[in-house]
Formats: C-alpha cells, structure tokens, sequence
C-alpha cells in the first residue's frame, strides 16, 4: 500500500530506469516502499513510465524523476498517473517556485487542466482534480553547491514535501566528482540535513549499495533510495560468475 503525507516512517525505495515492466513488476513484488521511475539518466520514454506505473499498481509509491524544471514535462508526467515528481538540479528558490506552479492546479498553480490517465480517462476526472494539489508528493533535487548556498531560500517555499540530496552530482559541482566521503562532500551533505530537519521537511538521499545507507536510516533519513535495476542486475551475475568461474 503506497504511503501517505505526511510521512511518519522511513520509505525504502530503488530506481527503475529500464524499459521493461516485467523488471518494474519484481520491484514491486519485493516490498520495497517506494520506486523512483527515472526519466533524466535513461532511455525512458513516456510509454514506458506509464507501463511502469501499469504493473507496479498502487502496491507502493511511484515517484517519476522528470527530465528536468520544465513546464511541459512536468504536466505530461503527471497525467500519466504518478503518486509525483522529483525534479533535479533546483538551485534558487525561484526555481522551486516555478516547480511547484508548473505541478499544482489553479489557483495554487497553473498546471494544464486535460484528460489522461491520471484522470482515469474520464470517469476520475473530478476526484482527481479535488484531490491532486493535495495528494501529489513534490520533491525537488539539491545536488549542486548553488542550491546548498540557496537552502534556506528554498525551504522556505510553500509547497515542497521533500528534498532529495544527489551525493554524486554534488559532490561534482564542488570539484570532488564520486568522492562522497570527502570531508568537505561530508559536510555539506550534514548542511543539508540539518537545515530539513531544522525546517521539518523530510529529506531523501542516494546510494548504490545497502550496508552503507543503514547510517542514513539511523540519521533520519524519510526517502532512502538505494540502487539501480540495471546495476542491481548486472552485479548479480557478476557475483554468480566469480564464484563458478574460481572453480
């Protein structure tokens, strides 16, 4: 059952970013609390998002990242259905205005009023339309230094449910591209933190593998995503072939 806001338990999720709805229907069967269908680092075409969404049903959260602060994505990925968006690289609190204005229905925003999926093609159309600026979870991306610069500027803005720390692109905008246990990646990450905690606003975060992210659960951590089907898939037989191939 997918989660509701406002947010009382850690959600553990992973990333779709394969086009395939027999991956995103595992995923689903696995008990995972949450999926982020990933539209900026892959192949993923609109259909594809909307087949993802098809199989995994409402057994958990379907957050979609869009490709980016854009208007027209915005509205086509939310009428295909999502529970919502997660928007990258929101750096000013202008920008996260303009997402939460392009994600929300007059008059707390101007998203495009039409008829989709989300929409139940019709027979939803006003159940949504009640429900949707209150029930979409929002989620903006700080993974750039000028957005940890801007945090508070950002937090401050009415209609965010989450931000989401990108360790990797951050830690690449400060000079320190993958080397996230840098003091200096370390500390502003802990800035981060402190400023959604400080402005009660639920924080996720990325990692590749499980054993490292258990500190993140324990550090308060609410959107825990960990791991990418087409990595997860291709170290499994990694792993297989190194143990038959010692022999």
């Amino acid at each position: 059952m997918k989660a509701e806001k406002p947010f009382s338990k850690p959600l553990i999720g992973t990333i779709i970013s394969m086009a395939s709805p027999q991956v995103a229907e595992i995923i689903s069967i696995t008990g995972f609390d949450w999926v982020m269908i990933d539209m900026e680092h892959s192949s993923l075409s609109l259909e594809n998002v909307e087949n993802a969404l098809q199989v995994t049903g409402e057994k958990l959260l379907r957050i979609v990242r869009v490709p980016g602060n854009d208007e027209i994505w915005i509205k086509r990925v939310l009428d295909t259905g999502c529970d919502g968006i997660l928007v990258p690289m929101v750096n000013t609190a202008e920008e996260a205005r303009r997402v939460v204005q392009s994600s929300k229905y007059p008059l707390e925003g101007k998203r495009s009023v039409g008829l989709a999926r989300a929409h139940k093609f019709g027979p939803g159309f006003t159940d949504y339309l009640e429900g949707a600026n209150k029930n979409l979870v929002i989620m903006i991306q700080i993974e750039n230094i000028e957005g940890v610069r801007n945090i508070d500027a950002i937090l401050e803005v009415k209609g965010i449910d989450s931000i989401f720390i990108g360790p990797y692109d951050l830690s690449a905008s400060m000079g320190l591209t993958g080397q996230l246990s840098h003091p200096d990646v370390v500390s502003t990450i802990k800035i981060i933190k402190d400023k959604c905690r400080k402005a009660g606003l639920p924080y996720g975060i990325f990692g590749m593998k499980a054993e490292p992210m258990l500190s993140e659960l324990n550090d308060g951590c609410t959107f825990l995503l960990c791991g990418v089907d087409s990595s997860n898939l291709l170290n499994s037989y990694i792993d297989i072939l190194s143990v038959l191939k010692k022999r």
